[in-house]
Order: C-alpha cells, then structure tokens, then sequence
C-alpha cells in the first residue's frame, strides 16, 4: 500500500504544480509590492491594485477605486504572475540551461520578468509609467528576483525531478 501524501510531496500533475507556483509566486510578488508601498509612505494599499487594474482599464476608471478595482487589479496581477509561471514551465523540460542551478536561473529570470514587464508590458498599457529611478529599478528587479523568479525555479525543479514526470 502507498503511503499517504504528506504535505512536503510534490505536486502530483503538472497542473498542479503550476497552480502551486504561480499562487506562492503571485502572493510574495503581491505582499512584496504592499509592504513596499508602505514602507515608502504610501497610506492606501488598495491603490496598488487600482495602478494593476489601470494597466487594461485606463486610468481614469481604475482610479475610480472601489471593490470592484480592488478585485480587477487583484486578477490581473495573478493572471501576469500565472503567465509567468506557464511561461517558466513549458520552458523548462525544453532549455537544458533552465535545469543547472535553479537559485542561479531563478533570480535571472526574475530580472528578465523585470525588463519585460517595465520595459515592454507596462508602456503599452493604459497604465502611466512611474519614473524609473536606480532606487526603484533596484527594489523592483530584487523584489521579482526573490518572490517570482526563484519560488517558480525553485518549484519547476522539484516537479521535474520527480520520477516519472
């Protein structure tokens, strides 16, 4: 008889590992950005998910506030953290370099989310683009280093490495 899952076993699909590592990923990624925030001030987290939201809504509806761009800026940021993740995921099995280190992969490809995300994503969307300064580009290439790179590396890993899978 096999023994029963304990809560360190891997993910059994690969579905699931994704859903495991785009929701771990997302969750830092947002917790980072919130504590950021205050950190640096900001009195009113909710108007990071209004800027989110603002990316495909438009500035002026999303800064209308509210529930509701609570809630859409919330989805948005775990839909581009599971795209992510997919990404890294379907990527993976398929670049033998994605497989040698993954503290080492993870953090590089954080930095890459970063230079897509705030040099492509974010200027063409509706979103107004913040000033990059060294300070933030600092903040936010570490910040998606360490709560989107590696977390998503680190669990890519330990699902391939599975037998079997």
């Amino acid at each position: 008889m096999d023994a029963a899952p304990t809560a360190a076993s891997p993910p059994r699909s690969l579905t699931a590992a994704i859903a495991t590592a785009w929701l771990v990923a997302g969750t830092l990624d947002g917790t980072a950005a919130v504590v950021t925030y205050c950190v640096r001030g900001g009195r009113n987290p909710e108007r990071i998910a209004y800027y989110i939201a603002s990316a495909a809504l438009g500035r002026e509806t999303a800064s209308a506030g509210g529930a509701a761009m609570v809630l859409a800026g919330t989805l948005f940021h775990y839909l581009v953290a599971l795209i992510w993740t997919v990404f890294f995921f379907l990527l993976y099995p398929r670049v033998a370099l994605l497989r040698r280190n993954a503290l080492a992969v993870g953090l590089v490809y954080g930095g890459f989310v970063w230079l897509v995300m705030n040099l492509i994503v974010v200027p063409l969307s509706r979103a107004q683009q913040p000033p990059l300064t060294p300070q933030s580009v600092v903040i936010g290439a570490v910040v998606l280093m360490l709560c989107i790179g590696l977390p998503i590396s680190l669990l890519a890993r330990r699902h391939y490495a599975r037998p079997g899978d």
